[in-house]
């Protein structure tokens, strides 16, 4: 809310939903039968939008898994977009996590046991605001319990297609990226910039950060938040106008 309220200070029309299983919307917490769902209901969303309100360039910026979500569904329409942000995004899948003998028994027990849980997130690798995090654990639509097997094995299905749609990107791009992140290794950041075909393409690595950059200590958040401002300001006069993120 805090960088939707800043970028509407810019004139900008944004918008956002709760992706299925998370927040208020509809369905198990964090259960999707593909995550090719997250990137559909994106493009429909975004189609609603430029309905009313036509002739607008749009950008998309995600955070997280919100980040793989944003890549995939900007590789989806590769010439609609005028740049993509993206915040301490998934692109790759976490060295210590995905061992090759911990992802073979991953994909055995999505066959078997899809629903086993495995363990929380630990609030306190989200940031080092200690305000963030009491605010984070604290709130019900913030789903608290472990992740399913078989929605581990869509994120790695995620991971695999991203690698594989980098190279089709060739729109402006923003990263930014905490240094020692624990939920989203810095790699893939680092892995995007690489691949990517985009001529306008910049990695701002924050040294200290943690993963939620945007609810950071005050220090980062508000250099992280100036960036991005900063950023889509220019990209929003190069276009000729206003637009919606």
């Amino acid at each position: 809310d805090d960088l939707a309220q800043m970028l509407t200070g810019l004139n900008l029309f944004v918008f956002a939903h709760d992706h299925v299983g998370h927040g208020q919307s509809e369905g198990d917490r964090m259960v999707v039968s593909d995550f090719h769902v997250f990137i559909r209901d994106s493009l429909q969303h975004i189609d609603l939008m430029k309905k009313d309100h036509p002739d607008l360039p749009v950008f998309i910026l995600g955070h997280s898994m919100g980040g793989a979500i944003s890549i995939l569904t900007a590789c989806e329409r590769p010439n609609e977009f005028s740049g993509l942000v993206l915040i301490s995004p998934l692109v790759v899948a976490n060295p210590e996590v995905a061992t090759p003998i911990k992802v073979f028994a991953a994909k055995v027990l999505n066959f078997v046991l899809p629903n086993l849980t495995l363990g929380a997130i630990d609030p306190n690798v989200v940031s080092r605001n200690k305000k963030e995090v009491e605010s984070y654990t604290s709130d019900p639509l913030v789903y608290h319990g472990g992740m399913k097997i078989s929605f581990v094995i869509q994120l790695m299905n995620a991971v695999a297609k991203i690698e594989r749609s980098l190279p089709k990107l060739t729109l402006p791009i923003l990263v930014l990226h905490g240094l020692p992140d624990k939920l989203c290794d810095i790699k893939g950041s680092y892995l995007l910039m690489d691949t990517v075909q985009s001529q306008d393409k910049t990695l701002k690595v924050y040294d200290e950060a943690y993963h939620a950059l945007h609810k950071e200590l005050p220090e980062v958040s508000t250099a992280v938040f100036k960036e991005i401002l900063t950023w889509i300001g220019q990209k929003v006069s190069a276009a000729g106008g206003p637009s919606h993120t």
